[in-house]
């Protein structure tokens, strides 16, 4: 119903989509909204719109915050928006962000956020299907990542790039750490990010995991909308029963990931290659898993477990994915072997020895072991991951500061590799 009454009653240009606190519309209004605020493209032969409005802050944060929109003008957005206020707006959301993190991030210290940039223009460094990024001391976020935010997530993809900005290196590690966070403040990110949570979550706590997973994205989308499809499966897929049981799921994660997010600011070179090795988006979990948790006992016989433990150690020993580029899951790989080779049909048996294995393999003696056979392999892997990174300096339109900053985490990097191969 107020979908329908904020269709008909609305403005045609809603002053209020961009500025002010968050309030959840639906689907139909967020779809008006959002097709109102598409990201436009760039004036012939120039880098940026010709009209930017920009301010540097320092109250609030851990050092000067430079906050800028380009194109208010230029693309008729002054016709509906004073810019200054969006300005406004964004430092205050931003301001709050940044002091909720430690909060809510246990290991986390210092946010390094040197700029905000609200990108009404489409280029490379960010596109209509990207919505937001964060990079070298800036996030760049969409007028659409605004508004899902503000009418849909509760600003969780503020809240998610701004952790980006305090994690050491690169890989699936940092999505599950930034994932992990936004569901601790909303459950339904633990469905809708499923492939980081699902082994742990129903290995451990939630053993119905998947059933929740296939009911919320057998729910009704609308084609042709400029709402993504999981903003829609957000703000319609999930009744209050399943929010009650996944948010005891979540504060039962949260000692894992805690553990998840501390290992990979203790040891964030191997953890990311390991994490691309084997093709696991969840692997820091997992083994967070393994460490913390007392693993189930196994019910198949010994030779059946001899037989898993091998198929295991040649499925992670395997490097195509770091070396040829492929993007292969080698724990989906070994479960599949595991259920049509040895014919084990239960697939939470599977699911066990995966995780005595990962204490097998990654844990003996209770510490982590993430060194590859030949350290020369994950300095080679960290040397490529920075080369293909650093790429984004080369690109029209990239700012002094991110320049800047950029250059001075590929010498970080350059000195961690160093530091670790000497080790």
């Amino acid at each position: 119903m107020w979908a329908l009454t904020a269709l008909v009653f609305a403005p045609p240009f809603p002053v209020w989509a961009l500025d002010g606190g968050a309030s959840e519309v639906g689907v139909e209004e967020l779809d008006r909204l959002l097709s109102l605020h598409q990201m436009r493209k760039l004036p012939a032969g120039s880098r940026a719109p010709l009209d930017t409005l920009q301010r540097k802050v320092d109250e609030g944060f851990p050092e000067p915050v430079v906050f800028s929109i380009s194109g208010v003008e230029y693309y008729g957005c002054g016709k509906c928006h004073d810019g200054e206020a969006l300005l406004n707006s964004a430092v205050k959301r931003m301001r709050d962000v940044v002091q909720s993190i430690p909060r809510n991030a246990p290991g986390v210290r210092e946010i390094p956020f040197r700029q905000y940039i609200i990108q009404t223009y489409q280029d490379d460094l960010l596109n209509p299907q990207q919505f937001a990024h964060a990079t070298f001391d800036t996030i760049r976020v969409s007028p659409g990542a605004i508004l899902i935010d503000k009418r849909a997530y509760g600003w969780a993809t503020h809240l998610h790039e701004t952790l980006h900005l305090a994690q050491p290196f690169l890989g699936h590690v940092n999505e599950l750490e930034a994932y992990g966070l936004n569901a601790r403040s909303d459950p339904r990110f633990l469905i809708l990010k499923h492939p980081y949570f699902a082994d742990v979550a129903k290995a451990f706590f939630l053993p119905d995991f998947d059933d929740i997973v296939r009911t919320v994205f057998s729910g009704k989308i609308r084609e042709n909308s400029s709402v993504p499809a999981e903003v829609q499966l957000y703000l319609s897929a999930f009744d209050a029963p399943v929010l009650d049981r996944l948010s005891k799921t979540t504060a039962e994660l949260a000692p894992l990931l805690d553990e998840a997010g501390r290992l990979n600011r203790e040891r964030p070179l191997e953890l990311a290659y390991w994490s691309d090795r084997t093709g696991i988006p969840s692997l820091a979990l997992d083994l967070a898993a393994a460490k913390l948790t007392t693993l189930p006992p196994l019910t198949s016989t010994e030779e059946t477990r001899a037989k898993a433990f091998e198929i295991f150690s040649a499925q992670m020993g395997k490097t195509d994915n770091t070396r040829l580029g492929y993007v292969i899951d080698r724990k989906k790989e070994s479960l599949t072997i595991l259920q049509y080779q040895l014919g084990l049909t239960d697939p939470a048996e599977r699911l066990r020895l995966y995780f005595h294995f990962l204490k097998r393999r990654f844990l003996a003696g209770g510490k982590y072991n993430l060194d590859a056979e030949d350290k020369t392999e994950i300095a080679d892997y960290v040397r490529d991951k920075v080369a293909k990174t650093a790429r984004i300096l080369s690109y029209e339109g990239v700012s002094p500061i991110e320049r800047e900053e950029g250059e001075k985490w590929r010498e970080k990097i350059k000195k961690e590799i160093a530091d670790y191969l000497g080790r």
